[in-house]
C-alpha cells in the first residue's frame, strides 16, 4: 500500500490494477484522473467541514452564506432561489434557513413589495462568519497548491474548468444533489 492510501482504502495504483483485472477495457490514465478527483473532492469536503465546525457551523450553512454573498449586496435571495442554487428541495432549504435564523446568521422576512414572497438576508454576524471561513479556507487552499508554480496553477485551473464545462454540457441538471443529506 502506498503512503497516500489509508488502511481501508487502496492506493490509486492498487485501485487501477484491481479494476484492470476485472475490466480489461479500462484506460488507466482516465481512471487515475477521475479517481484522484473523486478522492480529492471527498478529502477537501472533510477538511472544509472541520474548518466550519471549528467556527460552530456546518458545510451546509456555509453553502447558504456563500450563495448569499455571491448574489451580491444587499445579500438577499428568496428561499426558492437559494434551494435552486444549492440543489436542494424547498423543504430542506426551509430546515436549513430555520437553523441559520436561530443562529443569527440570516434573517427571514416578508418582502414588502410582495407579501407572499419571503426574503432571506445575510446578517452582519453571518457575513463575519463567512469571512472567518474564507480566511481558514484561503490558508488551506494555498497550502494545497503550494507545490505548484503559478503557471501550473493556471494550467490546472484551465483544465479543471474544461472538465467541469464538459459535465455541465452533458448533464445540465447536475449542479444540484441527487438527494439532500442534511
Amino acid at each position: 500500500m502506498s503512503d497516500n492510501a489509508t488502511e481501508d482504502e487502496p492506493s490509486i495504483e492498487e485501485q487501477i490494477a484491481a479494476y484492470q483485472r476485472e475490466f480489461r477495457d479500462l484506460d488507466p490514465q482516465v481512471e487515475q484522473v477521475v479517481s484522484s478527483l473523486q478522492r480529492l473532492n471527498r478529502r477537501m469536503n472533510v477538511a472544509y467541514g472541520r474548518q466550519t465546525a471549528t467556527l460552530g457551523m456546518s458545510n451546509a450553512e456555509w453553502e447558504v452564506l456563500q450563495a448569499l454573498v455571491l448574489s451580491g449586496a444587499p445579500y438577499r435571495l428568496g428561499p426558492g432561489d437559494l434551494a435552486k442554487r444549492l440543489g436542494l428541495t424547498p423543504a430542506a432549504m426551509t430546515h436549513r434557513i430555520d437553523r441559520m435564523v436561530g443562529e443569527g446568521l440570516v434573517t427571514r422576512e416578508r418582502d414588502e413589495s410582495n407579501r407572499v414572497r419571503v426574503i432571506v438576508e445575510l446578517t452582519a454576524a453571518g457575513r463575519e462568519k463567512w469571512l472567518e471561513v474564507m480566511r481558514l479556507a484561503t490558508v488551506f487552499e494555498e497550502g494545497l497548491l503550494q507545490d505548484l508554480t503559478t503557471t501550473e496553477r493556471a494550467l490546472l485551473g484551465e483544465l479543471l474548468t474544461r472538465l467541469l464545462r464538459r459535465v455541465e454540457d452533458a448533464q445540465p441538471d447536475a449542479e444540484g444533489r441527487l438527494s439532500d443529506l442534511d
